[in-house]
């Protein structure tokens, strides 16, 4: 069967000194991310793809290194572009993020457009299984509020944060079809 599978980092070493798309894994979201591949659908992965964010890369890493597999980086599977605000603290983040979602069609403080974030992550995703052999399955790694997006589509519903992981480190399997289908009966995050 065909699958693919989006994951997304757990928790992150927080410096507000450093630019977030350049935070690493914590120790504690270092060791969530090592039973990755001990999950029933992990051994069937023949292809790992991760955007080049360095907490997904090293999420990619640890589950790419279980197996054998190497880490292909997709730039265009990103984070929803939020450099206008940078390191927000976390409360703050939490409001804008919920803006974000609320508000898909406008820039919530200069963040991406939610309706844009998610055409590209549906875009690189589709793209990217096109270049691969068909049939093969693959994981995504990411974060949170692209792989909302992207479930969002695959649901066939609107965007919203109800669709959202209530923390880092989640995955979703998901049929490929539901990329045109986008008919998904049900697709609940499950935790790490």
């Amino acid at each position: 069967m065909t699958y693919c599978v989006y994951l997304t980092h757990p928790e992150v070493q927080i410096d507000p000194a450093v630019p977030v798309p350049d935070w690493g894994l914590s120790d504690v979201g270092r060791e969530r991310a090592k039973r990755a591949p001990l999950l029933d659908w992990a051994s069937g992965i023949r292809h790992v793809i991760s955007s080049g964010e360095r907490k997904a890369i090293e999420t990619a890493e640890l589950f790419a290194a279980a197996f054998g597999l190497k880490v292909g980086i997709v730039e265009a599977t990103h984070e929803n572009d939020r450099s206008a605000t940078g390191f927000l603290p976390p409360p703050e983040f939490q409001e804008v993020a919920n803006a974000f979602f609320a508000a898909p069609e406008q820039s919530i403080r200069g963040w991406e457009r939610a309706v844009d974030a998610q055409t590209r992550i549906v875009t690189a995703v589709r793209s990217t299984l096109a270049q691969l052999p068909p049939g093969e399955p693959v994981l995504f790694s990411g974060h949170g509020g692209v792989g909302t997006l992207l479930k969002c589509h695959l649901l066939g519903v609107p965007i919203a944060r109800l669709h959202d992981q209530s923390s880092g480190g989640n995955w979703y399997v998901f049929d490929p079809a539901d990329l045109d289908r986008r008919a998904a009966l049900s697709l609940g995050w499950s935790a790490l």
